[in-house]
């Protein structure tokens, strides 16, 4: 029998053998230089905002990177595996207030915490790579980018409308306004605020970010549908229609020469998808910030209230974060302007529903044709003119009415002069071709995405480096002064903009260009710049002449693997994409785009909601693992869901998975000096007969797992799999003891095993590998493989079908032909006793899967 190891499983004393001996290999997760001749592999999970503690939902996003890294390394891939922080942001300026500390000091302390924590449970990082983004080492590159940005032209400064959160006291990106709230506060209502701000040009990119997605196949569908909606492609035309003064004579809808006006005739410019419905335009409606409505309200002070009250109408829909949904209202200007195509004069209207920011700020108005603007005209009686209709019968009601608006743009024009008759394409084609020739307008593609205003108004970001002189007006700050350092000593009250305003040793400087007294910008940049690159300085990551070595991330990139949460489809995972074309475009990288696959993880649930610290439902993972151990509580969090599904939290389900841990241990160590006493003997064809079963087994669960990894990443699979096999041997554990498994067997059965359970539980795993004398860091050694032979069942089973519903399952022996498996489901009892007194008139046999009787 066996010599039985007198120690019960202790996760606290293994776990912390091995963290020291993992702390005292600081080359232990590093990885090999460019020259190495492994291929690589780069895996990465988005880096957190430090914010002091760890919780099961950052616990669970980690253990999916560092499991597939771990399985990486055994497959002799060179791993990058880094890590780092996302540490400039609003929270530490709040913490400052409420604490009294210094942001520095908070987020350096809240770094500290969560990086033992990280350790304790033993992700596989490579901490010389290590990033913290709020550090003068890291955001002098953000200055760097700013600057070559601004040289390239993709950097401007403009006034316009933003998005201000009144508790964060600064301006938000139209990504960061989810539902008319802030993204951090998510029951505070954003304002709209007229705000000098530096911008950037994102829009350069729009069509390049757009195409770009039919490429990234290893990301989401999700994902690239969200990206795609945000882009927001639209293709059309842009017109002019003309303001009707008293010597514009008013034309007929069915004119056949286009409008003729005088040279400084006042243009109103709008944008369309369907040009070819302009014959039924009977109306232009203008966003009430257009340049023509504050010019006729100026002299019209019953109009200027009106249009105040649109505006105020629209200011909360923004803010209620849906202007799709606004409830339409308009009001008449009294005004006029001419239809280009035919001279025709149609009322000039201000809606709340026109935004500014869209097109031109100016639409026409084709009742019977769009959704939006028939509701406007039935409410206000404006004509509504059909000029589309199906190419055969028009669509009727049952009272034999025609269906308005009909949008189809599968029909012929009518009412429509000289096009009558046309298909809609070949209508819109030729309609575009007039107003280019006539110079009243031209083929347009507008987009959605809108430039990135990156401007913010606090202090714990990374400085704008520019400089605002009175005689030179905006300077860069020459590189050779990077970085701009923020000041440590600073009163942070997140009112009256900048706390940088308030420190007169920042903002007073000399002017680069003319050695006058100038004024440093005091906005700070948007953290989501400090994120939208930060995975190419992993590879270089103390790098002090440059942002990074190009020869370094031509080998590295793109990210082989790069897993976060799908709340980031948006904001950090466009803004990335853009910034890899920037650096594409200044020569510094070769990738088009960031990472090849994308993995979103599932959320966290606890109590019906997403545990988060605003929440109050945050479980630490050091309660966890104190009580169960760090290997329980990473492996019951990709046990208890699948990696891309939300998990419902249950404490129970780390206890059982602890107890799951204590058998492996026990199993294993019960019977590692057999497995020793083996040396370095093979299983041969004799002794496989004694554990055949077992072994068969073992090498199904290898084949599962491999797949699983290489595929569909359902590792709550792979650690049900690694349960099934261990329940067979502990049912083997009698015959295991008493020597009738060759030891050859059970040591393969226990390596492997061992092997299989190191990506999920690291510690055990290391420990017992050491048990069974394994050469070495179990890190190193090769992810076994599997015999298809050894894994392929003897007999399997067969169901049986009677005119399509199962009766029976029979069993006949792996590869058995057509006619032995017919005749085993013939001869089955359950099979006879529904057959008995009828005809079996038809057997069909699916060899290896079904077979199915056709009874009368």
């Amino acid at each position: 029998m066996a010599e039985e190891k007198d120690q019960r499983y202790d996760p606290a004393v293994i776990e912390q053998k091995w963290q020291e001996r993992w702390a005292a290999n600081p080359r232990l997760y590093a990885a090999e230089p460019p020259t190495s001749s492994k291929p690589k592999y780069y895996v990465l999970e988005m880096l957190p905002y430090p914010s002091g503690q760890l919780h099961m939902g950052h616990v669970r996003n980690y253990a999916i990177g560092d499991a597939l890294a771990r399985q990486m390394w055994m497959r002799g891939y060179n791993v990058l595996h880094p890590m780092g922080w996302d540490a400039f942001g609003l929270p530490a300026e709040n913490a400052a207030l409420k604490n009294n500390t210094p942001p520095r000091q908070w987020t350096l302390g809240n770094i500290a915490a969560m990086k033992r924590q990280m350790q304790r449970i033993g992700y596989s990082y490579d901490w010389a790579t290590e990033i913290t983004t709020c550090l003068p080492d890291y955001y002098r590159w953000n200055q760097w980018f700013f600057l070559r940005m601004y040289e390239k032209g993709l950097v401007y400064r403009k006034k316009s409308k933003v998005n201000w959160c009144p508790e964060c006291a600064t301006v938000l990106a139209n990504e960061q306004v989810v539902d008319g709230c802030c993204w951090r506060h998510e029951e505070t209502k954003v304002e709209q605020r007229d705000v000098e701000q530096w911008f950037l040009r994102t829009t350069a990119y729009a069509q390049e970010l757009l195409d770009g997605l039919d490429k990234l196949e290893g990301w989401p569908e999700k994902v690239r549908t969200m990206q795609r909606n945000w882009i927001g492609r639209s293709e059309g035309t842009e017109v002019d229609f003309f303001l009707a003064t008293d010597d514009i004579v008013a034309g007929s809808t069915d004119a056949p020469a286009v409008f003729s006006p005088k040279p400084d005739t006042v243009r109103i410019r709008v944008f369309t998808t369907r040009i070819d419905t302009i014959f039924g335009a009977t109306s232009v409606q203008l966003a009430p910030e257009h340049p023509l409505v504050t010019f006729f309200a100026s002299a019209d002070a019953a109009l200027k209230a009106q249009v105040d009250m649109l505006l105020a109408e629209q200011k909360k829909a923004r803010e209620a974060g849906d202007v799709g949904a606004i409830e339409k209202h308009g009001v008449p200007t009294g005004k006029f302007a001419v239809n280009p195509y035919n001279g025709e004069r149609v009322p000039i209207w201000v809606a709340n529903y026109v935004l500014m920011e869209y097109g031109t700020g100016a639409i026409m108005s084709v009742p019977a044709h769009d959704e939006r603007d028939f509701e406007f005209a039935r409410k206000y009686g404006i004509e509504i003119r059909e000029v589309i209709q199906p190419a055969e019968d028009s669509v009727q009601n049952e009272n034999g009415a025609k269906l308005l608006p009909f949008l189809s743009e599968e029909g012929i024009l009518v009412n429509s002069g000289q096009y009558n008759g046309l298909p809609c394409a070949e209508a819109q084609k030729r309609l575009q071709e007039v107003a280019a020739r006539s110079a009243f307008g031209e083929g347009k593609i507008i987009f959605r995405l809108k430039d990135w205003g990156v401007s913010r108004q606090r202090y714990w970001g990374t400085p704008i480096p520019m400089i605002h002189c009175e005689r030179d007006g905006v300077v860069p700050v020459p590189y050779d002064k990077l970085p701009v350092i923020l000041p440590e000593k600073i009163e942070i009250t997140q009112q009256g903009g900048s706390p940088l305003a308030r420190v007169p040793e920042f903002v007073n400087v000399t002017c680069p260009k003319c050695g006058g007294p100038a004024r440093r910008e005091t906005d700070t940049m948007d953290t989501f710049v400090d994120s939208s690159w930060y995975f190419y300085r992993y590879t270089d990551a103390h790098n002090d002449k440059a942002p990074f070595d190009p020869a370094k991330v031509q080998y590295w990139f793109p990210i082989d693997q790069y897993i976060g949460g799908v709340e980031h489809a948006i904001l950090h995972l466009i803004y990335s994409r853009f910034w890899t074309k920037v650096m594409r475009d200044l020569g510094m990288v070769k990738n088009d785009e960031p990472a090849t696959r994308l993995f979103t993880q599932g959320m966290v649930i606890k109590d019906g909601a997403k545990m988060s610290k605003s929440k109050g439902n945050v479980v630490s993972p050091d309660d966890m693992v104190a009580r169960y151990g760090a290997d329980a509580t990473r492996m019951y969090a990709l046990f208890a869901a699948p990696p891309d599904r939300d998990l419902d939290w249950q404490e129970d389900g780390v206890a059982g998975v602890s107890r799951f841990l204590g058998r492996v241990w026990r199993i294993v160590t019960r019977h590692a000096p057999i497995a020793r006493g083996a040396g370095s003997a093979q299983p041969s064809s004799k002794t496989q007969e004694g554990g055949a079963p077992l072994r068969r087994k073992l090498h199904q669960t290898i084949a599962k797992i491999t797949l699983d990894f290489e595929g569909r990443w359902h590792f709550n699979t792979c650690v049900a799999a690694i349960m099934e096999l261990v329940n067979e041997l502990q049912d083997a554990d009698a015959r295991l003891s008493a020597g009738e498994i060759p030891a050859p067997v059970v040591r393969e059965l226990l390596t492997t095993l061992v092997l299989l359970l190191a990506p999920f539980a690291p510690f055990l795993a290391a420990e017992l590998w050491e048990e069974l004398g394994g050469e070495g860091a179990i890190l190193n050694a090769p992810w076994p493989k599997s015999d298809p032979g050894l894994a392929r069942e003897d007999e399997i089973e067969i169901p049986v079908q009677i005119n399509g519903k199962l009766v029976s399952v029979v069993r006949v022996a792996a590869g058995a032909d057509s006619k032995t498996t017919e005749a085993a489901a013939l001869a089955d009892g359950k099979v006879k006793a529904r057959t008995a007194g009828k005809a079996v008139v038809k057997v069909i046999v699916v060899p290896g899967r079904a077979v199915n009787l056709v009874v009368k």
